[in-house]
């Protein structure tokens, strides 16, 4: 085996190595806060819009009035995708997971493009607009052809999430909805150097275009260990069924050293704020719920009534946003199969202000490996092996 005299150390999955500096988030693990360009992430959740929010990212400020208004009609005028996507959209959407629908349909926009080999920062912030608007058409499309349904055209002059909802269920969404589904895109918009950003960043370090970048981003986000944490969290509840199931379940699980998804983070060692957010909304919704979705909210709460007392304090693993999100889906007339590619319509926001960022002081990434193979071995030909 080949061995350096000097032993470096290995960060396994980059822990606890920083990769650039940056302005847009502060993820606070220890305290469990979380700001975007200085801004509490309560705050937000509870008071902006999505589009207000990823001006915020992208620019660096909260938009005044007029600039608000100048880029939410930037954003409703690119809501259309080309012929030849929607032609992939229909070809996949039914054979293929929607990620993998999402991540093929999001690298062809480059075919409607004339910029796509543009570098500058204009250009990239025109594309980025565009993939904003777009990919939230694309998730919508997914959706309708998976149930079976026909396109729906993007409607004008609404707000980005009432357009989303729009398109997904042909009918106008009430305001609670709208303002549900707002919340839940300001709250999947950024989270710093996860592994869908960092995947981003990796390809964007390249020069290669945005397109490409962000689609590194899907694919990334694609896995059970990221984007898809919240559709485990729910089929976990689904498998409980009962809420008088619950403590049981739990129970066992813990007993067996079975891992409960939506609990625990590499970076959260409290609560994390975007799921304290969410388990207000879960409080309000029980109220009036009933059914398969008042079900699942007690399961939820009473789950985490039981882990917080388990392993809060004494462990440091608390409820993270994927816990919640599935009963929230669930009443907001979700599929499972499209809470990831919903994230993606929302994070979408968070890999393309990381770019543009990245790109003032671009340096291709590079990391080191250390090698402990063996090294100088004897070739032998073919046919004497």
């Amino acid at each position: 085996m080949y061995m350096a005299e000097n032993t470096p150390t290995i960060y396994q999955g980059l822990d606890g190595v920083y990769i650039t500096e940056s302005k847009i988030c502060k993820v606070d693990g220890t305290l469990g806060r979380l700001y975007y360009r200085g801004y509490s992430i309560d705050v937000l959740a509870q008071n902006s819009s999505f589009e207000e929010v990823s001006y915020l990212l992208l620019y660096g400020k909260l938009p005044n009035k007029m600039e608000l208004e100048s880029f939410e009609n930037e954003l409703n005028s690119e809501r259309d995708i080309p012929d030849g996507v929607k032609n992939i959209i229909r070809e996949m959407a039914k054979k293929a997971d929607p990620m993998e629908t999402l991540r093929t349909a999001v690298s062809a926009l480059v075919i409607s493009d004339a910029e796509v080999k543009d570098n500058s920062p204009a250009a990239n912030l025109r594309k980025m607009v565009k993939l904003i608007s777009k990919i939230s058409t694309i998730v919508a499309q997914i959706g309708r052809l998976r149930a079976g349904k026909d396109f729906i055209p993007p409607a004008k002059n609404i707000g980005h999430v009432e357009n989303f909802l729009y398109m997904l269920n042909g009918k106008a969404a009430d305001a609670k909805l709208v303002k549900f589904i707002n919340t839940m895109f300001i709250l999947q918009a950024e989270h710093s150097s996860n592994a869908s950003t960092f995947a981003t960043l990796v390809t964007g370090s390249t020069l290669a275009d945005i397109y490409s970048a962000v689609t590194s981003g899907i694919s990334a986000l694609k896995g059970p260990l990221h984007g898809g944490a919240d559709e485990e969290a729910l089929r976990m509840m689904l498998a409980i069924g009962n809420p008088d199931n619950t403590e049981t379940y739990i129970n066992e699980a813990l007993a067996g050293k079975q891992k409960i998804m939506g609990f625990g983070h590499r970076v959260y060692k409290a609560y994390d704020p975007r799921a304290k957010v969410l388990k207000t909304w879960l409080v309000d919704i029980d109220k009036t719920s009933n059914g398969k979705v008042k079900d699942l909210i007690q399961i939820a709460l009473r789950a985490e009534k039981l882990m917080v007392e388990r392993l809060g304090q004494s462990h440091g693993i608390w409820p993270n946003v994927d816990f919640f999100t599935g009963p929230l889906y669930t009443w907001a007339g979700i599929p499972i199969e499209l809470f990831t590619p919903l994230f993606a319509a929302a994070r979408i926001s968070g890999w393309c202000a990381h770019m543009l960022e990245y790109w003032e002081h671009n340096k291709l990434f590079r990391p080191l490996e250390y090698y402990t193979g063996p090294i100088n071995l004897d070739y032998v030909p073919l046919d004497k092996r």
